[in-house]
């Protein structure tokens, strides 16, 4: 009878410790959802780490932009994305991404440079979390399989703008105000220029560096500086309109990045360079639903869509532009022909792609950074 009782308590004892090992697995986090529910459009949670806010009207601007196509693309609700704003790249970076794994975000999207290593250290923490890092590089050499690299080529679209520039100039003296002297922006001034050397091959360009991805009143100095020396277009790689509004107070055009600047400067804007940063977002957010691989990189221009060029300002533009972007835009997107093809050489005369040959980068983010002939780094 003892033996039989004994038998019957050890069989009670194992159906509750069934029981309670069953509801461990789902535990409750903050956000109200069981870990071990299923990933819906009703459900998920997506976190962004940006440099800046919107109101700098250009690359935070535009990548929010794309974050508000894609909430309305797949039916989410604005609740489900929470943004943290104005993060420097330091330490406090770290933090804000922390802070959004613990929040309970499924996918993480960090969208600056200098985020890459913070994201690294907190995406090896959260294996269960996919993290997504726009213009970086590692994620390919990394052993995280929830890390990956976004960007596009965003060249084909400055190629395109600096069609704009070479048919404006008179004084055949362009001005780029660059931000930091990285391959993500040297290739794409080098494409600029080689978009307005296409249609004008007696074109120049200065290029002066604000060491800052956003800073106005320096990006406007750099912009007076350069107009100074003799530009009278200015193209830009920096985060703010201060550029477009400094050339048309000294009565010279310009071409800006990431937003249609025309609002800004109606007499001065030719078009800009810009992204639809919904296409990756909506891709990685769907592979997330769908318990697909994110790819470790992801780069697509002009024919995908992902980067192009804003409306041209119709009333200030050189005459026949409109007939040189549409012939430059149909020979990158046929694929046979693409902005880095030889020969090039770089301002001190060595050949860097050889004639016949082309650039084309081996991953997401940019690695051409040959300052080229024709082009002046100004200190």
């Amino acid at each position: 009878m003892k033996k039989k009782l004994l038998l019957l308590m050890t069989i009670l004892m194992m159906f509750a410790l069934a029981a309670c090992g069953g509801d461990s697995k789902k535990s409750t986090g903050e956000d109200g959802k069981k870990s071990g529910d299923a990933i819906s459009k009703e459900n998920i949670k997506i976190g962004f780490v940006h440099i800046s806010d919107p109101s700098d009207k250009g690359y935070t601007y535009n990548h929010n932009l794309g974050t508000e196509k894609m909430i309305k693309e797949l039916g989410l609700k604005e609740d489900q994305v929470i943004n943290k704003f104005n993060i420097p790249e330091s330490a406090e970076a770290e933090t804000a991404i922390r802070e959004l794994a613990e929040s309970g975000c499924n996918i993480i999207f960090a969208t600056s440079f200098g985020f890459e290593d913070y994201l690294l250290n907190v995406a090896s923490e959260y294996p269960e979390i996919q993290f997504c890092h726009a213009t970086g590089y590692k994620s390919k050499d990394s052993d995280l399989e929830n890390v990956h690299n976004y960007f596009g080529e965003i060249y084909q679209a400055r190629y395109l703008s600096g069609i704009a520039a070479g048919l404006k100039t008179k004084s055949n003296k362009l001005g780029y105000v660059a931000a930091q002297p990285f391959a993500e922006v040297i290739s794409g001034f080098d494409a600029f220029y080689l978009g307005a050397k296409s249609v004008n091959p007696e074109v120049e360009m200065m290029v002066m560096y604000t060491n800052s991805w956003n800073d106005p009143t320096k990006e406007a100095q750099v912009a007076k500086a350069l107009i100074d020396k003799g530009c009278d277009v200015i193209g830009q790689h920096c985060d703010s309109t201060a550029p477009a509004t400094t050339a048309e107070k000294n009565g010279v055009f310009h071409v800006g990045y990431n937003s249609n600047m025309i609002e800004a400067a109606p007499k001065a804007s030719l078009t800009s360079a810009v992204w639809d940063w919904s296409k990756y977002l909506e891709y990685a957010t769907n592979a997330v639903l769908n318990g697909e691989k994110i790819e470790k990189d992801w780069s697509k221009g002009l024919k995908d869509k992902v980067v192009d060029i804003s409306d041209l300002n119709k009333k200030i533009v050189a005459e026949g532009t409109e007939e040189k972007i549409a012939e430059a835009r149909a020979k990158i997107e046929s694929g046979d022909w693409d902005v880095f093809t030889g020969p090039l050489k770089d301002n001190k005369g060595k050949e860097v792609v050889k004639e016949g040959e082309t650039f084309k980068e081996p991953q997401s983010a940019p690695t051409f950074e040959h300052v080229l002939e024709g082009i002046t780094v100004v200190e």
